[in-house]
């Protein structure tokens, strides 16, 4: 806990008065673009990794970056996607897996996750995404587990598309959907691609592709 204390202190004496103009804006308000759908994990950093400012990314993190189904339930993920797509109008929002999750590992072996019954009730969300990959093996392990978290995120973008906000959104053409994988080990970010319903690298050609589709919406609009 001593680095974290020193590290506030270190913030508030470097970071902070070179990015003053920055956080006296964002004291004012926040406009963020991205949604940004991402684990608890402490090994991810959406920042750093997307290397990212202060109010760039609305982020929600928890627990397997679930999206449970909507519902009239209110919920702590239900509140904040309905908040960042009706009042703060993003236009993109990532849900975004990582190797080596353990909620992935608790999804395929629930029997496990007696001794943690709200994490255990919690990863039913993710029911959908280990029958899938049950389905196409006829047994699952954790030698599936990369592919698991891979279904994850497919299946939580459709969950999402349940929420009407963002239904909505999506309808008028306000919004558009990614499913990132991040490899902690490889500092790879991979991004499941519609056409061919898997993932993919994210070079060179599909960063000049998105700009390109990018330019043609901006135009339209």
């Amino acid at each position: 806990m001593e680095h974290v204390i020193s590290g506030v202190a270190r913030f508030q004496k470097e970071v902070y008065p070179a990015k003053k103009e920055r956080f006296q804006k964002l004291a004012d308000g926040q406009n963020p673009e991205v949604l940004f759908i991402t684990c608890a994990d402490s090994r991810i950093d959406p920042s750093m990794v997307t290397q990212t400012e202060p109010g760039e990314l609305f982020i929600c993190r928890n627990a397997g970056n679930v999206v449970p189904p909507h519902s009239n339930e209110t919920g702590g993920m239900t509140a904040s996607i309905e908040f960042a797509v009706a009042a703060l109008g993003i236009s993109h929002i990532v849900i975004c897996g990582h190797t080596d999750c353990g909620a992935m590992k608790g999804a395929i072996g629930p029997e496990k996750l007696d001794s943690l019954p709200h994490v255990k009730e919690w990863l039913g969300h993710c029911r959908s995404a280990t029958e899938v990959v049950r389905d196409r093996h006829g047994a699952l392990g954790m030698e599936h587990l990369d592919e698991v978290t891979c279904e994850n995120v497919v299946q939580q973008l459709q969950h999402l598309r349940t929420h009407p906000a963002v239904a909505s959104g999506l309808a008028a053409g306000r919004i558009q959907l990614h499913g990132w994988m991040y490899d902690i080990g490889k500092g790879e970010v991979l991004y499941f691609d519609e056409e061919s319903r898997s993932f993919k690298p994210m070079d060179d050609d599909y960063r000049a592709a998105f700009e390109a589709r990018s330019a043609v919406v901006a135009g339209e609009s």
